[in-house]
């Protein structure tokens, strides 16, 4: 979950880098090797305004889009999307529990957060049942990217380096879960957090200033207010 790095007496614990995959010399963005997609948490939207003193106003996602799309991805996503398909699959597994409840152990827990999961299943064993079989929004995206998305733009999915922007670190320990990756392959090839992308931007050298909009692209870039609520 991190906080072994918040609480650590001596400063001794950090988080995993993850920005040389991405942006190094012989990263994805710079050699070119692979499609490159990215998807934005919602939280990320409001909180990489910070790192820049920007208003909320100026710092919107269109502006967040045009910046990555100036770093070099080919495809930049949010993940939004993938929180509505979250809200329908928890949502009818629910329903379906509903309907045997004498199959099941109550109550039924959300998957949505690592930090929770490794919580439950190494304090609480007992209770694994509870919780939801559903993927989190960053895994469901990611299994998208590399299977629908791919076939859509007819790449091959080994050819494709999915990164996801989080606003946990506990989420590069998600991404890399090997249980997840029911494709038969790594669904998520990097994760970077808010102050990871901050740096990023700053190494790239924006000028937001003239920083056009730019827009997520329309396959899987549609949401309700559903998914923006998602974590409430």
């Amino acid at each position: 979950c991190g906080q072994c790095i918040t609480h650590c007496p001596v400063a001794a614990l950090s988080g995993r880098d993850d920005k040389r995959p991405v942006f190094s010399q012989n990263g994805m963005l710079n050699t070119r090797r692979k499609t490159t997609v990215v998807q934005v948490a919602p939280a990320v939207r409001t909180a990489w305004a910070e790192a820049f003193k920007l208003s909320r106003k100026f710092a919107s996602p269109e502006r967040l889009a045009g910046a990555l799309r100036l770093m070099g991805f080919d495809y930049v996503f949010d993940t939004t999307y993938a929180a509505d398909l979250t809200i329908m699959e928890e949502g009818s597994e629910f329903l379906e529990r509903l309907k045997h409840k004498e199959d099941y152990q109550w109550p039924m827990f959300t998957s949505c957060c690592p930090g929770w999961v490794r919580f439950l299943k190494s304090q609480y064993p007992d209770m694994v049942d509870c919780l939801s079989t559903a993927k989190s929004p960053q895994q469901m995206q990611g299994a998208i990217i590399k299977n629908y998305f791919a076939d859509k733009i007819h790449e091959d999915p080994e050819n494709i380096f999915s990164v996801s922007i989080m606003p946990c670190i506990a989420k590069k320990y998600e991404g890399l879960r090997p249980e997840l990756n029911s494709s038969g392959q790594q669904d998520i090839d990097a994760t970077l957090t808010t102050r990871e992308l901050a740096y990023l931007i700053r190494k790239a050298g924006i000028d937001f200033a003239s920083l056009p909009d730019g827009e997520r692209d329309s396959l899987m870039g549609e949401s309700t207010g559903g998914a923006t609520i998602f974590g409430v």
